[in-house]
């Protein structure tokens, strides 16, 4: 797949994660600098009961060239206190890595496949902070206080949700988990407004639909041709 594909690829999915009736609560994302292949996200878990709940926890997610065929990294900036989350802020997950590697315990169901969205990608990522895999650690430390010292673990994340609250972007409401997936959009379809741009994802696509006239158009006229010499030879 071309770079321009993938870019039409992530520019579809984007918007659907982005769409105020589709989008995921627990996701903000924007474009850095306009870069399709750059995604700034913030994070935030609304399970009230999780050690992880009222941040909003900043990351980037980066796509490479041949995108869906191989996976995006995803970064946590700055680096959060999780068993599963590298010092430097890169998230171990299996979802994350490249299946077909033989020297990885990870079955090939698990890893990265071409099937997969930046949805699930990121559905995935909530799910692991609320219940990390301590069995394969990225930071050790987190995982032994994970498993043996929750309340010191806790105070821990505790201290990371109050200094995150200071990247909220301006004007940004945080969801709750009562209020997250009541939809203040909703409205009878008769008076839903219809995008002019639905159909346009990039100049790839409408070359591609513009072969596709031609070539119509081309079958047209020989069939056009065809008729006329018929209608010639029914004279004669």
């Amino acid at each position: 797949m071309s770079s321009s594909s993938a870019a039409a690829l992530l520019l579809r999915q984007f918007r659907e994660l982005t769409d105020p009736k589709k989008a995921i609560p627990s996701f903000h994302i924007e474009l850095e600098e306009d870069n399709i292949f750059l995604w700034n996200i913030g994070v935030m878990v609304l399970n009230e009961e999780s050690a992880y709940h009222g941040g909003y926890f900043r990351a980037q997610m980066k796509f490479p060239a041949d995108y869906p065929f191989s996976p995006p990294t995803f970064r946590f900036t700055p680096a959060i206190y999780h068993p599963n989350v590298y010092r430097d802020g890169r998230l171990c997950i299996s979802i994350l890595h490249q299946g077909g590697d033989p020297t990885s315990d990870e079955p090939d169901a698990e890893t990265w496949s071409p099937a997969q969205t930046v949805e699930t990608v990121l559905i995935s990522i909530v799910s692991l902070l609320e219940d990390p895999n301590p069995s394969s650690p990225a930071n050790v430390d987190a995982a032994v206080d994970w498993r043996k010292k929750q309340d010191q673990y806790r105070k821990k994340v505790a201290l990371e949700v109050e200094r995150s609250k200071q990247d909220i972007p301006p004007g940004f409401i945080m969801p709750t988990s009562e209020s997250a997936y009541v939809s203040s959009n909703a409205t009878p379809m008769e008076d839903e407004v219809v995008d002019e741009n639905f159909w346009y994802d990039s100049e790839e696509e409408s070359y591609d639909d513009d072969s596709i006239m031609d070539d119509a158009e081309g079958n047209d006229e020989e069939d056009e041709d065809e008729e006329e010499e018929l209608s010639d030879d029914e004279d004669k």
